[in-house]
């Protein structure tokens, strides 16, 4: 991609900085009394996670980072890493453990997920916000305790833990908020 000025640099916009692909957060333009004006940009590193205020001069140019992102299907995954399918040229891409990072715990087979490549290269997943999964163990309710908002672990059925209420049953389908890794309520099955 070709350079970018920095007027015109928004949220959302991919940049490259220090030969890693950041995502822009945040733009705040800001006209100092004396001197000149400056842009102070919020940036998250996308290969990383790490976030940073980076602030530049109006007028420079920033280089734009090759970013695409995919709709693909989760196929499995296996000792090289998980493999995805592309709904379009269903072409096959392997991305590594440490790019899916702790979203495995909500991959099941068949799912939709967006894939975002770097010059080609897959680098990280985004998983849809709410996924359907099945308790496969929670410990039982106990009798009488009735007191508001008391959670318990459940395991899921990809093997991940989370917190429930007292009243989630193994067996139950649960819809859990993929960002916060909660419970969000009971599904019909």
């Amino acid at each position: 991609m070709g350079s970018i000025n920095i007027g015109d640099v928004s949220k959302g916009t991919k940049l490259l900085f220090d030969n890693a692909p950041w995502l822009v957060q945040e733009v705040n333009f800001v006209k100092p009394g004396k001197g000149n004006a400056f842009y102070k940009l919020r940036v998250q590193n996308l290969l990383t996670g790490n976030v940073l205020e980076k602030t530049l001069r109006g007028g420079e140019k920033c280089d734009g980072a090759d970013i695409e992102d995919r709709a693909m299907n989760f196929l499995y995954s296996d000792a090289n890493g998980y493999v995805f399918m592309d709904q379009t040229s269903f072409e096959q891409l392997t991305l590594t453990k440490e790019a899916v990072g702790n979203d495995k715990d909500f991959l099941m087979e068949n799912m939709e997920v967006g894939v975002t490549l770097w010059n080609g290269q897959p680098i990280a997943i985004r998983l849809p916000n709410t996924v359907h999964m099945l308790v496969t163990y929670t410990e039982p309710a106990v009798k009488g305790d009735t007191q508001s908002r008391v959670m318990k672990p459940a395991k899921l059925e990809t093997g991940a833990e989370i917190k429930v209420p007292i009243f989630v049953a193994t067996g139950d389908k649960i819809a859990i908020n993929t960002q916060t890794r909660e419970y969000q309520g009971r599904v019909d099955k």
